[in-house]
């Protein structure tokens, strides 16, 4: 590999890819990122139904009446402890662990778009189920079956929307899933709210491989696509000799991106207020509207500040937003005094902006991007698995915590978010304006990961250049 100062020598003749965003991306990915709607609403509406009286009282009647009888600030804490209820909201994280595991053979043999057709047929079943449910079983089995959609959808969409996007504009391409994600979340908080006025009870229901390879110039937009077409047909070549992905994925030259689809959906899911929103400002006293309309004001919050993240993480980067989304989430993780309601309020909407403008886009996009092609569906399968298992942990954990722990559950996990800033400062590269086929150079100039990865293994000696971590610009050599 060139040394730093072969290619600060070769500045000058510095070269990116000269394709720009064309209309018929713009609106294939605006098409794509469409999935996260239904994902965010699925987040989003677990929380609000278990607020609803109508729905506690005909599924989970023990939860009603110890709702009804909680008197003291330790009931108040206790109340929805329920392990069957808590079943109801993570049984469709634990579906989406065990799908994400197939899915990625799917998405390699089949290519990213039946994946996300595949996706789109399994929400449709478990909502007409969630739907017509009588019972705890039907709900539990329809949420298995929205499950495995995410499953589908969390796999297939972030891989789709980076190999698309032209690589000074992926970051803002791929965060539209975060901000479909935001919107439906923020819908659901809306049905909540006003399906929990309807009388009778009845509130609570609910009513490719790699695209560059086909068309360069028209996804493009410029004929001069030899260069991109050039690494993605050798990218491909080297893919196609990978018959085990799965296995391979665990050599060490694999490392740095193993590490960082673990560690980064670990981080991402112990923010636990999008999930308990209605249930965290019932605890705190507030009624069910109340509790529901707050959760519909943070909602709003987390769509606007998901824009921020739009607007900057191809100009700032993907590490400035990390740390400083990190250091506000961590510096608000506290418990304001119980009787300042409007405080809490405040606190809590000031900590899901933080959220919504780095570790909420930013954990989908970066372990979208980092993987070489041969390993990238196994890769974003195991993050996917990591993100659905933390997140059916929390889910199982939070309320039996929240009912021990009171306000020091926010301290607990307010130290987590002090980790994972400290990781993102010491361990993650800046990954901006490099093109997805040579994320591996990055890694080979980074001081920990460079002994990770061997120079003949980097994807930077198929292409034509060398990318400036510092600067994430990608300056030209001869190869």
């Amino acid at each position: 590999m060139p040394s730093r100062a072969m290619a600060a020598s070769l500045a000058g003749d510095a070269k990116e890819y000269p394709g720009k965003l064309t209309l018929y991306v713009f609106l294939t990915c605006a098409v794509a990122a469409t999935g996260g709607l239904i994902i965010g609403y699925d987040i989003g509406i677990s929380g609000g139904v278990t607020s609803m009286d109508t729905f506690l009282e005909k599924f989970f009647p023990s939860v009603y009446h110890k709702e009804q009888m909680a008197h003291g600030s330790s009931s108040q804490y206790c109340k929805f402890d329920s392990q069957l209820l808590t079943a109801f909201t993570s049984s469709l994280y634990l579906a989406a662990l065990v799908a994400s595991f197939f899915v990625a053979s799917v998405a390699r043999t089949f290519g990213r778009k039946w994946c996300m057709f595949g996706g789109g047929v399994s929400f449709l079943a478990g909502a007409a189920l969630n739907g017509a449910a009588q019972n705890v079983a039907m709900l539990i089995v329809g949420r298995i079956l929205l499950g495995v959609g995410v499953g589908f959808a969390g796999l297939s969409i972030p891989i789709y929307l980076s190999e698309m996007a032209p690589p000074r504009l992926r970051g803002t391409l791929n965060i539209g899933l975060q901000l479909m994600i935001t919107v439906g979340i923020f819908s659901a908080n809306l049905v909540s709210y006003g399906a929990a006025k309807i009388r009778g009870g009845w509130g609570w229901r609910p009513w490719p491989p790699r695209a560059g390879a086909k068309s360069p110039p028209r996804i493009r937009g410029t004929s001069d696509v030899a260069d991109e077409y050039g690494d993605l047909a050798a990218a491909t070549e080297v893919s196609d000799t990978v018959k085990r992905p799965w296995r391979d994925i665990l050599e060490r030259r694999y490392r740095p991106q193993l590490t960082m689809a673990v560690l980064i959906p670990f981080f991402q899911q112990l923010n636990v207020i999008m999930f308990y929103a209605p249930v965290l400002f019932k605890t705190i006293g507030l009624g069910g509207d109340a509790a529901l309309l707050t959760a519909v004001i943070t909602g709003l919050v987390n769509i606007v500040a998901t824009f921020v993240s739009i607007a900057t993480v191809d100009k700032l980067g993907r590490r400035k937003l990390f740390f400083q989304g990190g250091a506000q989430m961590g510096g608000l993780a506290t418990a304001p005094p119980p009787w300042i309601r409007l405080c809490i309020l405040v606190f809590i909407c000031v900590n899901v902006a933080g959220f919504a403008w780095s570790w909420g886009p930013l954990g989908i996009l970066v372990p979208s991007e980092i993987f070489p092609l041969e390993i990238r569906p196994a890769g974003q399968g195991i993050n996917v698995a990591v993100n659905m298992l933390c997140t059916f942990a929390v889910a199982q954990a939070f309320l039996p915590m929240l009912c021990h722990m009171r306000s020091g559950l926010f301290y607990f996990f307010g130290g987590w978010v002090l980790l994972m800033t400290a990781f993102v400062v010491l361990f993650l590269p800046e990954t901006k304006y490099v093109p997805i086929e040579k994320m591996t150079v990055v890694l080979t100039t980074h001081w920990f990961w460079g002994s990770f990865v061997a120079d003949q293994d980097s994807h930077a000696q198929v292409g034509h250049g060398e990318v400036d971590v510092a600067t994430g610009k990608l300056n030209q050599m001869i190869v």
